[in-house]
């Protein structure tokens, strides 16, 4: 089993991606894929008048603030637009593709968090109504019985909270989540960088190979958006994912490349 998770930054390729996770397929291959959308939300929310806002939390990590206004309208591009061009280009090409979000079946059930604590002009402070949540379950049963009847879930990053609420979830601890509720052997986390860089924005430091154990210190080298991704793979080490791998989705080929060991390999 394999999850591929899809980056929704600028320059990832939707055509490379979907031809190689067709190739996968037809080679025999069960593929779950993840994705996220968070170049094409800004650039919706910016033209609806609802410019987006980030936040960062004590840890230094950086998060799309999420009132309902910004929920519709990260579920309307995620959900709607991005999972169905996904699931379109990988049906055309004959893999029976199915989309999801989180909370069908309740794929995904997060925890939302009422309030976030953030720093903001170097103060602290509460931040409320923010409709994000941190995923504690996974459908696991649900995703297995597709897979076993010849289907690829395509899955948004959306999640319902035990209170029956839509919430935004982190596509990348999304992902990772799901990898270690299906039992997957590789995670592998596409974006628009070739690996998590000892220099940043240097990409020829690209570190090739980081063991398990060096998982924390990864951390301290991760820049941005590169924070969550090392996160995330720490967690799916934690539930038995084996080898997770940061890999560039702007080349072609892009996830035969990345199993061939180019990229920043985790394991």
């Amino acid at each position: 089993m394999l999850v591929v998770k899809i980056g929704g930054s600028q320059g990832v390729g939707l055509d490379a991606v979907c031809q190689d996770i067709v190739e996968l397929v037809k080679q025999g291959k069960s593929v779950v894929v993840v994705h996220g959308g968070s170049a094409e939300t800004n650039e919706i929310s910016e033209k609806l008048g609802f410019p987006p806002r980030f936040v960062t939390n004590q840890s230094g990590f950086t998060s799309r603030y999420t009132d309902r206004n910004t929920l519709e309208i990260f579920a309307m591009v995620t959900n709607g637009r991005i999972n169905t061009m996904i699931v379109e280009r990988l049906q055309r090409a004959g893999v029976n593709a199915i989309g999801l979000s989180g909370l069908d079946a309740r794929v995904m059930v997060a925890k939302r968090k009422d309030a976030i604590r953030i720093v903001e002009n170097g103060r602290q402070r509460m931040l409320r109504d923010d409709f994000t949540g941190k995923i504690e379950t996974v459908n696991s049963d649900f995703l297995t019985m597709l897979v076993n009847s010849g289907l690829t879930p395509v899955i948004s990053p959306l999640a319902m909270s035990h209170e029956g609420v839509a919430l935004n979830v982190d596509a990348d601890r999304a992902a990772a989540m799901v990898a270690g509720a299906v039992q997957a052997e590789e995670l592998i986390i596409l974006t628009n960088v070739p690996g998590l860089m000892r220099e940043f924005p240097d990409e020829s430091t690209v570190i090739p190979h980081i063991p398990k154990s060096g998982i924390e210190a990864a951390l301290t080298l991760a820049e941005g958006r590169m924070k969550k991704k090392v996160l995330g793979a720490s967690e799916a080490l934690k539930l038995g994912v084996s080898r997770i791998i940061f890999a560039d989705g702007r080349i072609e080929t892009p996830l035969m490349k990345a199993l061939a060991g180019a990229g920043t390999v985790i394991s």
